[in-house]
Order: C-alpha cells, then structure tokens, then sequence
C-alpha cells in the first residue's frame, strides 16, 4: 500500500524553521515512495490563529518547494482540511465513546483543578474524581478519555527511536474535548487521521509522550493506528531548543529576505538530523531519491549558520545564471526584470558572494550614475602618481572602437608595458575609480559591465 503522509501546523505565526523540517521529511518520504503528502491546519487555538498565519504557511511550503497533494487550495477525497470546519465530525465520535462508556463529562472547574495540582504537587494527574459521576448537572464540562487500569500497557515501534512502552499507570483520563465543543490536540488529530486514512505519522520527539492517549483512542474506537516517526528537536546556536521567541532564524521567510536560496534551506535544514554518508551537498532530486527514516538520527541538530551560508553559497556556484539572474533582481533596487546587465553580473559576482542580498548590494552600484569612494581606498590608491596613471589609463581607453572585457585589458596591458608598470598598479586605480572600493571582478568585466559612458564618467570624476 502506498504511504499517505501529512503535515498538520496550527496556523498561530510564520513557517518554523522545525516545522518545515518535519513537512520536508514527510514530503520526501511521500515522493521517494509514491505516496501522498496531505497538508492539514490544525486551526483549534481559536484566540491565536489567524487568516495571516495560515497565508504565511502556505507562502513559506509554497517558496521551499514543497507541495501538497491534498489541503487547502488543492483540495482532495477527504475534506475539508481545516479543523474548525470538521467540529461535527469530532463531536459524533465523542458521543460514541461516552454512549459505550469510555468517556465521560467532567464538570471539575479550572480553579478546582488548579488547587488539586497544586496539592498534589509534581507528577499530578487528573485524579478521576469525574470518572464515575452518574448526575448530569447543567454546567459546563469538558469530556475526558476514560483511561484503562490495571497492568496493562501502550507499545508502539518508532521508525526511528524504536519500541517505545508506556503503562496505563503513567497516563491519566486526559481532556479529549473542551466544553465548547473544540477538540484537543490528541483528539482531534486522531479522528482526522483515521478519516483521511493516514498510514504514518511524522512529527517531532516532543510529541512521543502524545503518541500513548492517541493509541488509547485508537483502540477505544476500534481503529488500526498508523505507524510512526519521531524526529529529533533543532537547537539554536545557544544548544536551546530552536523558538520563535529567542531565535529569529527559525522563521523560515526571514532566509528568503536575507537572500538565502530555497534549495540552500532545504539542503541545510535536511542535514539537521538526517544524514547521507558525508555527504553535504544534497540537491532535491537526489534527497527524493536517498531519504529514508533509517538514516533520521535520534540526538538533536545543532544550527551552524555558516554552514547555511557555505552551503546557499554552492548553490550560487552551480544553479543556472538565468535562474540566478531572476531571484536576484528584487535584491537590485531599480531595476526591471529581464535587465540583461543582471544575468552578465551574476557570472561576475556569483563565485564573490554567498547571499543574492550581497549579490546585489555589489550590483546596485552598476545601475547608478557616479560612485562614492571609500576614503580608504582613495588615499592609497588615488593618490597624485595614481591619479598620473589614472589619467593616462583613461586616455589608452577612450578611442577604443570595442568596449568589451578582451578590448579594455588588452589596452591595459599596452598601457603597462610602455609605462613600465604592472597590471595592478593600473588596475588598482581604475577599479577604485569606478567602483568606489578595491575589489571587484577583473578590470576589463566591470568596465564592460558599466559600459563606456559611465565608466568614462567615472573616472573623470575622480580625476576631479
């Protein structure tokens, strides 16, 4: 039978960076697999959930790369895939459990439960004083899962943290439904699981303590459990769990504003608790080809961002200039896409930078008329025998017929040898000239790039 995966984030801020993992190695489990990868939004936080977060959900898969074979916007056999439009769904398996009696209404209020926790100090559970209430008073109540005693116990077999037990002695009568008729977590996704017949579940090693009352319910409801995958927490730089609160880089938007590539995330992100021998560059084909939970470690990953920025800047190196040239023009401000100046200054810059934010910081200037100089560079390189050069490296360019890179160093080169001077003490001057710092792409390509009128100007400027 053919995999049939999900994703399931609440839709309560921005793509975390944990939660993008996690649809990614269920993504690829579905493609490597020929299965499916159905994408949910478990929207049941009604005071935190937004319209917005939904959108930045969406909009964060949607730049990674990763689709969905059924969800919002595509739609599929098993709708709606918003929890708050499947109430009616919940509320009739509930009523099942509480009519065959593994269920029942607990009317205890939140300050009588905050009392007896703090009585009962830590390890407390729901002490059943509920479980056995046979009066229905007309007061709100919650319906709690009528958990069994005795010896018994819940097992399940990890893809990747192997057999894991837990006995009923360790589980308590948990709240399967709020008094207003919401589900909670285990409830919820536990009915949609079985309706939208997914086979396995993925999702992080914080939600292994949630897989026990799930199997309960399973059982209860007489329904074969999926299998299941846990994969191990991303920590911060500071070795803290990876959160929206301490680490801005877990908002998977922000690498698209600082210009990081997709493919680069993907590649960084995949490395953080799977591997591929030592393998460090991982294209999407081939993780769609190689992934498998087996090689998914079971100890949390670290974030190195200069691995990140190593790896985006690989991917700098080895996509298509075109391909580059088309996500870098938002990065130059002014500048229409299609320019042809920006596919000719990717092949200048891609091997120098390893962000398109600094890729076209370092274009921007090419698209302006004048330069500012940095100070730096002026009093080493423009001073009065530099300006000497200068002047005479503006005079072997001017009449050129051809204003192309081969043209313009061929002049340079002339103009080394009669002058008796090296290529660089030419260059230098030039490059400070025209760009306003000391490195750039070889003297002949960025003349060529900034074309004659304005690096003429240019140089007649700080001749000035």
């Amino acid at each position: 039978m053919k995999p049939r995966v999900r994703f399931a984030p609440s839709p309560t801020g921005y793509l975390h960076i944990g939660g993008a993992r996690t649809a990614l190695f269920n993504w690829l489990y579905a493609r490597r697999n020929g299965g499916t990868f159905v994408l949910r939004i478990e929207d049941t936080d009604l005071e935190r959930s937004t319209p917005e977060s939904v959108k930045a959900i969406l909009d964060g898969l949607k730049w990674l790369g990763i689709d969905w074979d059924e969800g919002p916007e595509v739609g599929g056999p098993f709708p709606p895939y918003f929890q708050t439009q499947r109430l009616a769904s919940y509320k009739k398996h509930a009523e099942q459990l509480l009519a065959q009696g593994k269920a029942y209404r607990c009317y205890c209020t939140k300050e009588e439960l905050d009392a007896r926790r703090s009585e009962g100090g830590l390890g407390w559970k729901y002490d059943g004083k509920c479980r056995e209430r046979k009066d229905t008073p007309n007061l709100p109540a919650v319906i709690r899962f009528k958990m069994p005693h005795g010896d018994g116990s819940y097992s399940f077999d990890d893809h990747v943290l192997g057999r894991i037990t837990k006995t009923f002695s360790d589980l308590d009568d948990f709240v399967m439904m709020r008094a207003d008729g919401i589900p909670l977590y285990n409830f919820g996704c536990v009915v949609d699981d079985h309706e939208m017949e997914i086979t396995l579940v993925g999702r992080g090693q914080e939600h292994v303590n949630s897989t026990f009352p799930q199997l309960a319910l399973y059982d209860a409801l007489g329904w074969k459990p999926p299998t299941f995958a846990h994969f191990p927490l991303i920590l911060g730089p500071d070795r803290e769990k990876l959160s929206k609160r301490k680490h801005p880089e877990a908002d998977v938007m922000l690498h698209k504003k600082n210009g990081i590539l997709p493919e680069a995330l993907l590649n960084f992100v995949i490395r953080l608790g799977w591997g591929h021998g030592d393998d460090e560059f991982i294209p999407v084909e081939q993780m769609k080809q190689w992934f498998g939970f087996e090689n998914v470690g079971k100890t949390s990953g670290v974030w190195n961002p200069e691995k990140l920025v190593w790896l985006n800047q690989q991917y700098l190196k080895k996509l298509p200039i075109e391909d580059i040239a088309q996500r870098v023009t938002p990065f130059v401000p002014g500048v229409a896409a299609g320019d042809p100046r920006i596919a000719k200054l990717v092949g200048a810059f891609r091997e120098r930078t390893k962000s398109l934010g600094e890729m076209g910081e370092k274009m921007a200037g090419y698209f302006k008329h004048g330069v500012t100089i940095d100070a730096e560079a002026a009093a080493k390189h423009l001073t009065p025998d530099g300006k000497g050069v200068l002047a005479k490296a503006r005079d072997a360019l001017t009449p050129l017929g051809t204003w192309n890179a081969a043209a313009i160093d061929e002049a340079v080169k002339k103009l080394a040898e009669t002058s008796g001077l090296k290529m660089g003490a030419i260059a230098q001057p030039l490059r400070v000239a025209v760009t306003g710092t000391t490195t750039s792409p070889g003297i002949g390509e960025t003349l060529e790039l900034l074309g004659r009128e304005e690096a003429l100007s240019r140089i007649a400027t700080a001749l000035k």
